[in-house]
């Protein structure tokens, strides 16, 4: 930060033009009459040919919203496609938990069950 290259620079003055070219890209959200929560996830195993280490990813929808997502690159290798698998099925119910707790404080209903695909 104190002594940025000129690559660095030139990343750093990028970001205003990309905001400034999407100005009129958004996030739509439709009204619906039920609200289930439903999310998303998938995971590759040893996705990565140098360190073999997995990326996972997920989205979760409230009704027909996409509300929340995130794509990373996992910290451990997994020993199989299953454990990768779970790894990111658990933190996608980590996600969905978290967020029935904050719409429960926000005195948002959700209907029904909570679905994970």
């Amino acid at each position: 930060m104190h002594s940025p290259s000129v690559d660095e620079w030139s990343a750093v003055k990028r970001i205003p033009r990309y905001l400034n070219g999407t100005k009129s890209h958004g996030l739509q959200f439709k009204r619906a009459s039920s609200l289930p929560l439903q999310m998303f996830c998938d995971a590759d195993w040893g996705g990565d040919p140098i360190d073999r280490r997995s990326t996972s990813g997920m989205a979760l929808f409230l009704g027909p919203n996409l509300i929340s997502w995130c794509s990373r690159k996992r910290k451990s290798v997994s020993r199989s496609s299953t454990e990768a698998e779970y790894r990111a099925m658990a933190e996608a119910t980590s996600e969905i938990l978290w967020v029935q707790s904050l719409l429960g404080e926000l005195h948002l209903p959700v209907s029904g069950s909570s679905y994970l695909h």
